[in-house]
């Protein structure tokens, strides 16, 4: 299998790269920008790996969107559509290198497009389409977990062949490997995971280490200046471990508790406010001593700030995910899978993770990462040691009914 090749990038390409992390684009991740409320086929011992990777064959009832007449083979081309900042760029930012050497090793032409800026914006967008059997125009599309799960249950998502995922099955981390809406990956692959941490100003907190979700809610010493997300998965999941529950598997009376827990932190005045991506200047300030926060943006700003610290809680951490879908009757579903292998690769994956800078799922990336920077190569952040990655839990899929109840009461607690 033709691999992509790391001694192709120069060290005038590898300083350029460096540079891009504090001075370019690739300073800015995609939640930084905006936030919204040569594939060779498997031999019979390959399949034989694919059981020992840990990856068991999904069950679920249906099979899935209805598959398309697939053109990939005579139209060399895609159409992928992806969050704005998401994807690595030269210093001039006139290319996106990974996305041309693509192209110059497989022929295929990349039509790529940012036109994602809030999951529910998107899929008001695509929804008709999809509703009616219908083409959106797009083979490949980027979208967080909850709705990655949505589109899948129903069955508005193609079902991957694996033979044409040799990389993406060898290498996907062991953390994003089952996820409950997709438990053997036959629908989605991650783009990138994303770790919701607790984040604090050590000159606002006069030097006090903020590591729980009980110190956020309930240290007087932080009162007024305390920040959740607007994001109910982080903010309620976060909460929930805090006291003790699953957020994998909690019930509708421990998401009340939570939703209490945090009820009370307003009522006191504790929680300042709960924010967007918008809590990075007030936290890099000082306004907000200590927050939730996402770890790609807290990579930028410690760049700026040394002030500005994180924590993972002894009771975990709520790691979410940017998934790959192939939308049903897309027209190039072959040539997608390609391109969602393409970044399994180990070179290509560490030239994405150090543009944007959020946790990669690709297992054995560290020493290409660390040829491209070393210090984002150590940085748990975006690779995540054992210890970090044991206390990752995941925010479990929900029912139409139970997203709708639980959102309105979410949206009650914010003032939304």
């Amino acid at each position: 299998m033709e691999q992509y090749e790391p001694d192709s990038l120069s060290a005038a390409q590898l300083a350029a790269m460096r540079r891009s992390l504090t001075s370019g684009r690739g300073a800015l991740t995609r939640r930084s920008m905006l936030r919204a409320g040569g594939v060779g086929a498997l031999t019979v011992g390959g399949l034989a790996t694919l059981s020992a990777c840990g990856i068991p064959p999904a069950k679920r009832e249906g099979q899935g969107g209805p598959a398309s007449s697939d053109f990939s083979a005579k139209e060399k081309q895609l159409g992928f559509s992806n969050w704005t900042e998401y994807m690595d760029v030269s210093e001039d930012e006139k290319s996106r290198p990974t996305l041309e050497a693509f192209t110059r090793r497989t022929g295929i032409k990349v039509k790529y497009t940012e036109d994602i800026n809030d999951n529910v914006e998107f899929f008001g967008k695509i929804k008709p389409q999809l509703a009616a059997g219908q083409d959106t125009g797009r083979d490949l599309i980027c979208v967080t977990d909850w709705l990655a799960a949505r589109i899948i249950r129903l069955g508005w998502a193609q079902k991957l062949d694996p033979t044409n995922l040799p990389n993406a099955y060898a290498n996907l981390s062991a953390q994003f490997r089952r996820p409950d809406w997709d438990p053997g990956r036959a629908y989605s692959y991650p783009w990138t995971g994303i770790s919701t941490v607790i984040a604090y100003n050590s000159k606002a907190t006069g030097g006090k280490k903020v590591d729980s979700v009980t110190q956020l809610l309930d240290d007087p010493s932080l009162k007024g200046r305390v920040g959740f997300l607007t994001e109910m998965r982080d903010s309620v999941g976060m909460t929930l471990l805090d006291m003790g529950k699953d957020p994998g598997k909690f019930t509708d009376a421990e998401y009340d508790a939570a939703i209490g827990r945090l009820q009370k932190g307003v009522d006191k005045k504790q929680i300042r406010r709960f924010t967007g991506n918008d809590y990075t200047s007030d936290l890099d300030k000082g306004d907000l001593a200590a927050c939730l926060a996402w770890a790609g943006d807290i990579i930028q700003l410690q760049a700026d700030n040394p002030d500005i610290k994180f924590a993972i809680p002894s009771a975990g951490y709520i790691t979410s995910s940017d998934n790959l879908l192939v939308p049903a009757q897309a027209r190039h579903k072959a040539n997608a899978e390609k391109l969602i292998d393409y970044y399994y690769e180990l070179p290509v994956a560490a030239q994405l993770a150090a543009y944007i800078n959020y946790v990669c799922p690709v297992d054995g990336v560290k020493d290409e990462l660390a040829r491209i920077d070393p210090e984002l190569a150590s940085n748990t952040l975006i690779l995540p040691d054992k210890a970090m990655a044991a206390k990752s839990r995941a925010f479990r899929s929900l029912t139409g009914e139970e997203e709708t109840a639980y959102e309105e009461k979410f949206a009650k607690l914010i003032g939304a």
